[in-house]
């Protein structure tokens, strides 16, 4: 695991040494074990490393034999050994017992088909002489960043936003849609940045840079419309057998290892497992909070016992004004998921026992265990009730007869569900995942809606719901949700949340095979009789403790509403109505003020905008050269 950066000049100017090394310094905290460096005419590469295998000699940046093709690598290659063998017989020489080296002799072997032959998390920059050419790519989920900018035959790369920034060669003004964005989703999505100048790699595909362009390819997809008709024990069965090898391939490590568990249904499956194909010992790391509702830990400690787990468990009492501040700084971009806060705190205090760990991110999107699919699927049966045609001639002129947005919780709540029941699955689904039109429309200032007037966020979201495979409404929201919410939200806190303290986390259930194999399972398999995840849990139930599994769903999460009415409000407030020209003070003030009255939960669209606000403020010292931690 580390960090990795570049700037390649194609047309061989100079690239300035201390330029890569300050790149390089930024990402300090993924990589604190070394530094490694490559430079030759119109090249720099930068590595930062957090040791997990092959100590000794797994340095970066690394070669090939003739050194006509060097690759920086972030991530973890969990068949590299296989693949090591079969470049060996094809006569490749290995220098090291790394899997960085497996990469490059793979480029050298098949050329641009490698990555779909990599089986793990990855960011991937190879620089082949020979061709005067970049190759970024990137995993199949995301699990790994990688940011660039790319203008007039200039190429910087860097594992996270600030390491292209501190190449103080990149325009940094900021891409309107992408705010746009921000408090439509909670988050900036791909291939988008927070700054028009820079972009992401999109999650399964490569591009290739040289001092003709670029392009870029897909070398992956996830497909929902390749059902098989199986019975349930027999999906079981398989679900559990693909899960054990995706925990067994995660536990190679040097040093040590543990696993997150928060007492639900897949951190608790994760741990199951690794108790059955391991002999070391299992570190299961939990925090709570002192507030009940949003603690897990008796049922962590259930599970714990009962694998015969070592159990590291802590009550936390976050201190809202450090945190913010802090993950503003890693996060680089505006992000607004606030289970961001006990991914951080959990990722703290998981480094003190061990220096990676498996957590059991990922299932809710294969074996639909998020809330929303259940309720989708009933507000999908009551449309099926009446003609598309009918709802709208009966709905829209009750909606178009409601109270402004701000009026009250129950009338929103109303008017929202109207509203979903109005229109066809998609656009419904759309309402339920994000924050409504009329809030964001009137939290943006003036004069940034009129420049985004013609700009609609949700067309992205309708073009991957377009491109399933599928006709089935379940798996083409899951697979939306894979393309975005995945990527953008849940892949993004868990990699910034655990690399602020230098962890690394492995995600079983995001193994690409065990993802193909879940998409072929039927809806009715996995979201049955209101409940989600049938499948993993007849999977996995007779590892677990009797009734574990009876558990109602609690999720991951901070006392939000609570700190903005409590010991956050003053700083809160002085911070959101900061005078700018991007957000209007005067429906903040309204939000908040229904806020503490209490006749509303704005706490969602408030902690975006306080973290809109933390990103400003942070962003200010970033761009000004100041790179080390908040």
């Amino acid at each position: 695991m580390c960090g990795i950066c570049g700037i390649v000049n194609f047309d061989g100017a100079p690239v300035v040494s201390e330029t890569v090394r300050r790149m390089t310094n930024s990402l300090i905290h993924r990589g604190p074990d070394a530094a490694g460096y490559h430079f030759e005419p119109g090249v720099g590469l930068g590595h930062r490393r957090l040791s997990i295998i092959d100590l000794a000699t797994g340095q970066q940046p690394l070669a090939n034999e003739d050194e006509s093709v060097w690759v920086v690598f972030n991530g973890e290659i969990y068949n590299y050994l296989e693949l090591r063998h079969f470049l060996e017989l094809k006569g490749h020489y290995f220098r090291t017992s790394s899997d960085t080296e497996v990469i490059v002799h793979l480029f050298e072997e098949v050329g641009e088909e490698c990555f779909s032959r990599l089986r793990g998390m990855f960011a991937i920059a190879l620089f082949d002489r020979t061709r005067n050419q970049v190759v970024l790519a990137r995993d199949r989920v995301g699990k790994k960043p990688l940011f660039y900018a790319y203008q007039h035959a200039q190429l910087i790369f860097g594992s996270e936003l600030k390491a292209v920034l501190a190449s103080n060669d990149v325009d940094t003004d900021v891409d309107l849609s992408a705010i746009c964005d921000y408090f439509t989703f909670l988050y900036v999505p791909s291939p988008k940045s927070i700054y028009r100048a820079v972009r992401k790699i999109p999650p399964a595909h490569y591009a290739v840079f040289s001092e003709k362009g670029a392009r870029l390819q897909a070398y992956w997809d996830l497909h929902f419309g390749e059902v098989e008709d199986r019975k349930d024990q027999d999906w079981s069965e398989r679900v559990r057998q693909a899960l054990l090898d995706a925990v067994r391939v995660r536990l190679m490590s040097e040093v040590p290892l543990g696993s997150f568990l928060s007492g639900g249904t897949d951190s608790s499956a994760v741990v199951a497992c690794m108790a059955q194909v391991t002999d070391r010992p299992i570190t299961a790391c939990t925090v709570g909070f002192t507030e009940a509702k949003y603690s897990e830990l008796e049922p962590a400690r259930v599970l714990a016992r009962h694998v015969g787990a070592q159990h590291c468990q802590s009550i936390v009492h976050p201190d809202a004004l450090d945190v913010a501040a802090r993950l503003a700084w890693h996060y680089d971009e505006p992000f607004a998921d606030s289970s961001a806060i006990p991914t951080y705190y959990v990722s703290k205090a998981a480094r003190e026992h061990v220096t990676v760990v498996l957590s059991g991110d990922g299932g809710d999107e294969s074996f639909a265990g998020y809330g929303r699919y259940q309720r989708e699927a009933a507000d999908n049966r009551m449309r099926s009730m009446v003609p598309p045609a009918i709802r709208r001639w009966l709905l829209n002129p009750l909606i178009n007869s409601y109270p402004r947005f701000e009026e009250s919780s129950a009338i929103r709540r109303s008017e929202n569900f109207l509203r979903r029941m109005s229109r066809d699955p998609l656009e419904g689904y759309l309402e339920r995942i994000t924050v409504p039109e009329a809030v964001r429309g009137e939290l943006l200032a003036k004069d940034i809606q009129r420049n985004l007037r013609d700009y609609d966020p949700l067309d992205q979201f309708r073009e991957h719901y377009g491109r399933s495979d599928t006709e089935d409404l379940l798996s083409r929201i899951q697979y939306l949700d894979v393309k975005t919410y995945l990527t953008d939200d849940i892949c993004v806190k868990i990699d910034r949340a655990s690399m602020a303290v230098s962890l690394e986390v492995r995600c079983p259930l995001l193994d690409d095979r065990l993802m193909e194999l879940a998409a072929r399972i039927p809806s009715a398999a996995k979201l049955r009789n209101g409940s989600g995840k049938y499948i993993l849990k007849q999977a996995v139930k007779h590892l677990l403790p009797a009734g574990f599994l009876d558990r109602s769903k609690q999720g991951f999460a901070v006392p939000i509403a609570e700190w903005f009415r409590g010991g956050l409000r003053d700083f809160a407030l002085n911070t959101l109505l900061e005078a700018d020209d991007w957000l209007d003070r005067s429906s903040l003030r309204n939000l908040w003020d229904q806020h503490q009255r209490q006749e509303a939960d704005h706490s969602a669209i408030l902690w975006a905008a306080f973290m809109f606000r933390q990103w400003q403020n942070v962003q200010k010292s970033v761009l000004a050269g100041a790179i080390s931690s908040a």
